[in-house]
């Protein structure tokens, strides 16, 4: 009897191990970097499941301040990371990427490349009834920066009417592979990973706040997980898909 309770103890140590996982919710314009890097870390871990959550970074920090189970939070942009810092959810952030705002359209338009200034013609890009794809300048980082570029270009309040508001940079990019809007706004990182979309024209750097992508722990278990996002084998991968590595 003790033999068989001996057994029966050692199999459910197993199966513990076998069921530990880590919930990472991070943005959306992470999807393809973030899932190849928690399956290199599941090949090095096998005992551990990698199990992501992928959104615009304002439905994650508020699910997040609901309650939501979350090991690790990955932001497009600082302000909802800080949003979680003042609520003390987070209490220790670090940068780990940067990114660049683009211009996109189908891949068989006939748009041709543009120079994002003070001078374009967006008339010419988005004729009227046309629609302009876009995270929501309300809350998604994508919008956001988009809003400040386009209100620094001075032509914002113009185009305003025509946004197609997605609920994340990804849908954003959708709507623009299915040619439901002849153009778009994502971050560089989104175009590349699609086929059906090309790149005519890119956003100055000195029109908006600075790309950037906070990681935060938020729970020790997942420390793992965590340190493996800074080392240079996930640099790699981030790089491949157009990131900046810090």
């Amino acid at each position: 009897m003790k033999k068989l309770i001996g057994i029966i103890a050692v199999l459910f140590c197993l199966n513990v191990n076998a069921e530990q996982k880590v919930t990472v919710f991070a943005a959306a314009s992470l999807t393809n970097a973030m899932e190849d890097i928690g399956k290199l870390y599941e090949q090095q871990n096998q005992d551990t499941k990698i199990v992501f959550s992928f959104a615009s970074s304002s439905t994650l920090a508020r699910q997040i301040e609901q309650g939501a189970p979350v090991d690790i939070f990955m932001s497009a942009d600082q302000k909802w990371m800080d949003y979680l810092i003042e609520k003390n959810i987070v209490k220790q952030k670090e940068t780990l990427l940067k990114n660049s705002l683009v211009l996109i359209t189908a891949a068989d338009s006939t748009l041709t490349d543009v120079t994002i200034n003070k001078q374009t013609d967006w008339s010419q890009l988005l004729p009227t009834g046309e629609r302009l794809a876009v995270g929501d300048p309300d809350h998604v980082p994508a919008g956001l920066y988009a809003k400040e570029s386009l209100t620094n270009l001075g032509v914002y309040s113009k185009l305003e009417p025509q946004l197609a508001r997605a609920n994340n940079v990804r849908a954003a990019l959708t709507l623009v592979e299915l040619q439901e809007t002849p153009i778009g706004i994502v971050y560089s990182t989104d175009a590349k990973v699609s086929n059906k979309v090309k790149i005519i024209g890119e956003f100055p750097a000195d029109t908006f706040a600075s790309i950037e992508y906070p990681v935060a722990l938020l729970n020790k278990d997942a420390e793992g997980f965590y340190n493996f996002l800074q080392t240079d084998l996930a640099k790699a991968v981030f790089d491949q898909y157009g990131f900046v590595t810090q």
